[in-house]
């Protein structure tokens, strides 16, 4: 659950977004030549720290700098599919079965977390079965070893020599052995893919065992997700995305995640729930967030939607997680919309290509319609008078080329 784009949050969060590409460049990046004087450097902090010796020993047992997890990082991709079709295969109905069976079991821990946390349960078992499957899927490298690695790293060494101590204080309070911190290459843990250091702050011992055991125990996982995104800013009892329906002449420049509107002005401008009722009129202010553009699915996000966004910066996975959490609340499959006409990552590329050759900063010319991008598109898209939703489309390419 790394605030990226994104090494977290499928399946195991790191696994499914990256291609396993080598990286020799890579091999010359680290800023200290020699490993094991690196690691008696964190040794020193960690005792500063008033970390037990004993807990890193038993760390530093299991640690050695791997290449593979440079390599990794350095591949790692985003989501390039559209919404439709990532949400398509992730919300399956075997998903969508085995969530409410676990809805079912686990339904008076759920009472005692939403009425102590205030997050709905819905949510809970959305982000618990995209990141792991509902436990099933934690991930089994070497989390040390991944940490200590990218930590030794040039590319983000201040972050993960956090999470590199972070995980050797897990050990030194009792929670895991050394031998038990296994999970996905960028060193998240458990069933709902915590940093060591969210681990550490956020965890809950829920089931009363005197432990926080964030990879056997779904209680305290489940808690420990609802403390965490309570402290994110979730606000109890306000809605999180509702699906809608938009007239063809809404004031499409509005659209957007970063802009909020009350829903009477939503709804003035056209803007009608799925079902073709009314907006909720004591509802909080939203945006439109349209993940295909003007003609696919259409969604009012609300604040905490926003909070989605920092537990996972990747508006795909963002938006998925948050879909599958009304799935689970009873809202029907996602509507297609009008039929979105969409770009294949390579004609994605070009537009990027295009918008950077007029100056604009799209955050990389990768094929992924990241915030940059979208950005630069709305600004485009208003210079050239088309629909400024945001969102490259066939229009917008054969305008800038």
């Amino acid at each position: 659950m790394l605030n990226r784009t994104s090494t977290g949050g499928l399946l195991p969060a790191a696994a499914m977004i990256l291609a396993l590409v080598a990286a020799p460049a890579a091999l010359a990046c680290q800023a200290e030549p020699n490993f094991q004087a690196w690691l008696q450097g964190v040794k020193r902090q960690a005792l500063s720290e008033g970390i037990s010796e004993r807990a890193i020993d038993s760390a530093f047992a299991r640690v050695g700098f791997d290449q593979s997890v440079v390599n990794k990082d350095r591949a790692q991709g985003v989501f390039t599919q559209d919404f439709l079709t990532f949400s398509s295969r992730m919300v399956s109905q075997d998903r969508l079965d085995r969530g409410r069976r676990n809805l079912s079991k686990y339904d008076s821990t759920f009472d005692r977390i939403e009425a102590e946390f205030g997050v709905p349960r819905e949510v809970l078992t959305a982000f618990w079965g995209l990141e792991t499957d509902f436990g099933l899927n934690v991930g089994s490298g070497n989390t040390l070893a991944s940490l200590a690695t990218l930590a030794y790293d040039c590319r983000r060494p201040d972050l993960f020599r956090h999470q590199f101590l972070s995980a050797i204080r897990i050990i030194d309070r009792g929670d895991l052995s050394a031998q038990e911190m296994r999970g996905p290459w960028a060193g998240e843990i458990g069933q709902v893919q915590f940093l060591p250091a969210h681990y550490v702050d956020f965890g809950v011992d829920y089931d009363g065992d005197g432990n926080i055991n964030l990879l056997d125990s779904s209680a305290d996982s489940l808690a420990s997700a609802a403390n965490y995104l309570r402290h994110l800013g979730w606000r109890a009892g306000e809605p999180w995305l509702r699906e809608v329906t938009t007239p063809a002449d809404l004031p499409w420049a509005e659209a957007d995640i970063a802009i909020k509107h009350p829903v009477s002005q939503w709804a003035a401008w056209g803007v009608r729930l799925r079902d073709g009722s009314a907006l909720p009129a004591g509802d909080p202010p939203a945006s439109l967030h349209l993940p295909m553009g003007r003609n696919g699915p259409a969604f009012l996000a609300y604040h905490n939607f926003d909070v989605y966004l920092v537990w996972n910066e990747s508006l795909i996975y963002s938006t998925t997680a948050a879909y599958l959490a009304t799935r689970y609340a009873g809202a029907p499959k996602v509507s297609p919309g009008r039929g979105a006409d969409v770009l294949s990552a390579a004609q994605v590329t070009q537009v990027q290509q295009l918008l950077e050759a007029r100056g604009y900063d799209v955050g990389g010319a990768d094929g992924v319609i990241g915030a940059k991008t979208r950005t630069a598109v709305k600004d485009a898209q208003i210079r050239l008078g088309l629909p400024a939703d945001s969102f490259p489309s066939p229009l917008l390419l054969q305008a800038l080329r």
